[in-house]
């Protein structure tokens, strides 16, 4: 089983890049795929970009050159680093994980409480 958590979320101007971090517990971290999705006021939560266990990666079309997906497992986080942030990219961001291989869907197992970032135009 494991837990996850994320941080670094906050205000930032357009243009801006925050680096927000998703801490996992549980022996077997390495063998999990972490997404990270976003939900914006009034919306669903949508996918913003995964990274599976073996470090391959997806990112959804609206992120593609701005956002990187990264992961650690000595350290058991994952990180999304974003670039270049719009006012439209203000959301609650969290992150989940499921086992081996990522999805595009909400379709994990364990997700985390979600961190608000917010970019002012």
């Amino acid at each position: 089983q494991v837990q996850v958590q994320e941080s670094g979320g906050g205000l930032v101007q357009t243009g801006g890049s925050l680096r927000l971090s998703c801490a996992a517990s549980g022996r077997t971290f390495n063998e999990y795929a972490v997404g990270w999705f976003r939900q914006a006021p009034g919306k669903g939560r949508e996918f913003v970009a995964a990274i599976n266990s073996a470090g391959s990666t997806r990112y959804a079309d609206f992120v593609k050159g701005r956002f990187v997906i990264s992961r650690d497992n000595a350290e058991k986080t994952v990180y999304l680093e974003m670039n270049s942030l719009k006012p439209e990219d203000t959301a609650v961001y969290y992150c989940a994980a499921r086992r081996y291989w990522y999805a595009v869907t909400t379709d994990y197992d364990y997700w985390g409480q979600g961190t608000q970032v917010t970019v002012s135009s």
